[in-house]
């Protein structure tokens, strides 16, 4: 039998329910409801919010409790006094339209972007969207007005894959309106160096926000099944070229495993969280994420 946390989260029954709100509503219920079930991580609606201490921050909002048992510094603030400026970046490109099975990367990442969002309006934080792929091809001001959530979720709904990725122009544009710090979820399958990436949006960081880089993989990427020699299409540049099963199941493989560790280890030598999300696996550790960030439990 399939848990039932599991059950909620599984992205191709997912698939199968009609609007992204209804599909937001089950998976943060579910998740939730997971929560409160488990012995070692807490939820709660008023939950103090920890950030991490930057230069220029008022020492007073230190709490000292943690920085003696974990020696990091973060700034404790609690309900009423701060709302979080939540700003998800989706990319659309041509790539995210791939799929091996129900649910292509695309999909996956509407799935997430909307919970989270869900779960951003729960607690009153202000969201924002921007969907791009070699241009910025929407962008919602984060807001707490009355229907954004409503506006984000259609943004997102309407979210196609496009053209060609181009991680500069959607960051720039970003520091342009950003006023305040707050979390960045960029969410991509990152199909650029990895020092490309982390040198386009290390900036944000620099300017004490929050980034989390979501890397959202169809599992057949990272793990190709081939029996025999296939002629494989890039989506972005219609380049083509045959692959043989031994070369997909030994020299592919170990490239992907170091893209994917390069990527992760110099996003997190600049104080950036990665998270590698595979398109058949439940969306809880998705949430999960986001959330020991959000409470600043990393």
């Amino acid at each position: 039998m399939i848990p039932v946390l599991q059950r909620f989260l599984n992205p191709s029954v997912l698939a199968g329910i009609s609007g992204l709100d209804l599909v937001a509503k089950t998976v943060v219920d579910g998740f939730v409801s997971g929560l409160h079930r488990s012995p070692d991580f807490g939820f709660s609606q008023e939950f103090a919010e920890y950030r991490a201490y930057t230069p220029g921050d008022d020492l007073r909002h230190v709490d000292w409790n943690v920085f003696a048992r974990t020696e990091r510094c973060y700034l404790k603030r609690y309900r009423g006094e701060t709302n979080t400026l939540l700003t998800v970046l989706v990319d659309a490109s041509a790539s995210m339209g791939y799929s091996s099975h129900q649910v292509s990367k695309i999909d996956y990442a509407r799935f997430a972007a909307a919970s989270i969002f869900y779960l951003a309006h729960q607690q009153r934080d202000a969201a924002g969207l921007i969907v791009f792929d070699d241009e910025v091809r929407n962008y919602i001001k984060p807001s707490t007005r009355q229907g954004q959530l409503h506006r984000l979720l259609h943004g997102i709904e309407h979210a196609e894959p496009g053209a060609r990725t181009d991680f500069a122009k959607p960051f720039l544009h970003f520091q342009e309106f950003l006023k305040r710090r707050g979390i960045v979820v960029v969410m991509s399958d990152f199909y650029e160096t990895p020092e490309r990436i982390v040198k386009t949006v290390e900036p944000l960081r620099y300017h004490g926000n929050e980034l989390i880089l979501f890397h959202v993989l169809d599992p057949n990427e990272i793990r190709p099944k081939l029996r025999e020699p296939v002629i494989l299409v890039d989506l972005e540049t219609q380049q083509s070229m045959e692959v043989s099963p031994d070369y997909a199941n030994h020299e592919y493989t170990r490239k992907m495993d170091s893209h994917i560790e390069e990527l992760k280890t110099l996003a997190q030598r600049s104080g950036i969280d990665y998270y590698l999300m595979s398109t058949d696996r439940p969306l809880d550790g998705a949430l999960r994420e986001y959330l020991s960030i959000r409470q600043g439990r990393m």
